[in-house]
């Protein structure tokens, strides 16, 4: 029987990495090309699986900041471990047996080994160098070095982990922040802004163990709701201000317990931070009527990178989208350390309010610079928010929440239906539509949606808007529009008045981490921002890829199925229970022979249905295991 290839061969790697990047990562490119010469000509293995050993207990204690925390409080194990690693590379050594290339591999383990050890006494004295430093801006509490501070802020909600921070710093007020950027930039120390960590970007993801994560949890300050004389605006606005560790939903309570609407509503509202919000200009359901986080800021504060003060305001504030201002304006001061003395003079950023905003579009998430505002769309790297002010909103009295499920095969026909729907109501006087949200065939079947409609199929798309209006007449027949107009498209319409019913039509839309179970991974959300008519074109597209990478896995797979059912299978693999004869042998070559026949077949039939694909079906009913039905001449659906 012949050895199946091993994909890994350093022992307690459950982590992404390969065993190429682990043994780049502490012996470097040369030692990886010895470790391939030498498993190619090794006879027992007995020295390579020692290498391999040495390694794996390295990585392992490099990536697990719990046992890294065991081996600083008990130094007689740290010195029993390394005194395990000489050891076994001391019995490399004997076996080389003159072997150069394993002598080189030993001697390059070696100095490994040797940073490895004096890397703990190192990490003691800096963490007590840097607690010193810390201690005196923030309370000793405040610094964390354990393995669960570290692991908590090693990833975001995108999982990608690179490097495990070297201390997390939870300061308890926002004059504390520019105090621990201070202390960091004197310790030369990499700095992480990070709030609720609920960013799928990678944005608060440490590349270098160098780094101190600041959490601005603790920044959790909620003003009261007040109405405020803003510059440049002639009547008072509702305004609230709030701390940069203030989870959304906090702050849309406190609107909404003072009879208004707070704007930002991210689906991570239940976990997000206003800071995160402010730094991804987060939107959310409501976007579609007062604008994302951008439009709706009055006034931000923030540490820079050199440790002083930022402020940026908002002139002649519309109350609306950002991008219906013919120029926008914003006053930016920069101050002392103090937070009171002027470094300079403010500067009056007037950006034009369609460079703010790409035609058609609710935001540009390729537009980082946005004319050179800071803070806002910047994902946290110009500097850590600290705090914010945003106007409140008023809801009008009546809303309707109308829910509408189009069925059918074609994303062509139901997708209008969204430019009309909201073409239609923004020409509507007396009536808004104050939200909207768009879920596909996939998402829809990913979260297990209960359809409303009588029908046994999913929706091929499903629809929810709010509609509001101060008068409730206006806002009944505005629903029942929308609902009619959406019957012509094959959809089915649903109305819901109570709070209730509204809140439970809402509920599918925020069940995104549904995605992960039905994919059976983690998943990773990006801003995709697409014009409304471009919709049903870019689903077509998103699904012919994915059609095409599944096909082409597929066959794949087949034919390394039909290379492994190549040759003699019997010393292949080694079954159990089983007893050689003629026979035996016969039935197993003919189930083996029969196996890679219908692979074969398999495999013609896939790769022509990919080689076909934009063809009628009509043309290639041999291709398909059913019977054509109704649209003779439409695409091969391969889903």
């Amino acid at each position: 029987m012949t050895a199946l290839k091993r994909v890994r061969e350093i022992p307690y790697n459950y982590t992404s990495y390969t065993d190429r990047e682990i043994v780049l990562r502490f012996l470097g490119e040369d030692s990886w090309g010895i470790i391939n010469e030498l498993r190619s000509s090794r006879r027992t293995g007995r020295s390579a699986r020692m290498i391999f050993e040495v390694l794996g207990d390295m990585w392992v204690i490099t990536r697990n900041p719990y046992i890294q925390d065991d081996l600083l409080a008990n130094p007689k194990r740290h010195a029993s471990l390394t005194h395990a690693l000489h050891h076994r590379l001391d019995q490399v050594i004997a076996r080389a047996d003159g072997n150069q290339n394993a002598l080189i591999l030993a001697d390059a383990c070696r100095k490994a080994v040797k940073e490895f050890e004096s890397l703990f006494p190192r990490q003691k004295q800096l963490r007590e160098s840097v607690t010193r430093r810390f201690s005196r801006v923030t309370n000793k509490d405040n610094i964390h070095f354990d393995g669960h501070a570290r692991v908590s802020h090693v990833t975001d909600a995108s999982d990608w982990r690179v490097e495990f921070p070297f201390v997390v710093i939870t300061p308890d007020t926002e004059s504390e922040m520019i105090k621990v950027v201070q202390a960091c930039v004197e310790m030369d120390i990499a700095i992480i802004p990070r709030g609720g960590g609920t960013g799928y970007t990678g944005g608060a993801v440490p590349l270098t163990d160098n780094c101190a994560v600041i959490n601005t949890e603790k920044l959790d300050s909620i003003g009261a709701v007040q109405l405020t004389k803003l510059e440049g605006v002639t009547q008072e606005v509702a305004t609230i201000q709030v701390g940069a560790g203030v989870v959304t939903r906090r702050v849309a309570e406190q609107a909404e317990a003072h009879g208004y609407v707070f704007a930002v509503d991210p689906t991570s509202q239940d976990a997000s931070c206003i800071g995160g919000n402010i730094a991804m200009n987060a939107g959310g359901k409501k976007a579609v009527l007062w604008g994302t986080t951008l439009d709706n800021l009055v006034s931000w504060r923030m540490v820079t990178p050199d440790a002083n003060w930022l402020e940026v305001e908002r002139l002649n504030h519309n109350r609306g989208k950002i991008h219906e201002q013919d120029l926008a304006e914003f006053r930016v001061s920069y101050y002392q350390a103090d937070g009171k003395t002027l470094l300079r003079d403010p500067v009056i950023l007037s950006i034009p309010g369609n460079e703010l905003r790409k035609q058609g579009l609710g935001k540009d998430v390729t537009n980082k610079f946005l004319g050179g505002l800071p803070g806002v769309q910047k994902e946290g790297c110009d500097g850590l928010i600290t705090s914010a002010v945003f106007i409140l909103h008023r809801m009008p009295k009546h809303i309707r929440t109308v829910c509408l499920e189009f069925f059918g095969a074609d994303m062509r026909t139901a997708v209008p239906a969204i430019v009309e729907t909201k073409s239609y109501l923004d020409a509507l006087p007396g009536v808004q539509l104050a939200g909207m949200e768009h879920l596909d065939e996939r998402y829809v079947r990913a979260v297990g949606y209960s359809s409303k409609a009588a029908r046994r199929d999913y929706p091929k798309m499903v629809l929810l808007l709010d509609i509001a209006s101060e008068d409730d007449n206006k806002v009944e027949a505005a629903a029942t529009k929308v609902v009619t107009m959406a019957n012509a498209r094959n959809a089915e319409g649903f109305i819901a008045t109570s709070p209730e019913a509204r809140h439970q039509f809402w509920l599918d839309r925020a069940r995104t981490a549904a995605i992960a179970a039905h994919t059976n991974a983690f998943k990773i959300n990006e801003d995709v921002v697409i014009p409304l008519d471009k919709l049903a074109e870019y689903s077509e597209t998103i699904e012919r890829i994915n059609i095409e990478l599944s096909t082409q896995n597929k066959l794949r797979m087949i034919d390394a199925a039909i290379e492994f059912l190549e040759g003699d299978l019997l010393k292949k693999v080694k079954l159990i229970d089983y007893e050689s004869s003629s026979e035996s042998d016969d039935i197993v070559i003919s189930k083996q022979n029969a196996a890679r026949e219908l692979l074969k077949k398999v495999k013609t039939q896939w790769s022509c249905l990919l080689d076909h694909i934009d063809d009628a079906v009509s043309k290639h009913p041999a291709l398909l295991n059913t019977e054509l039905v109704n649209e003779q001449d439409a695409p091969l659906d391969l889903a």
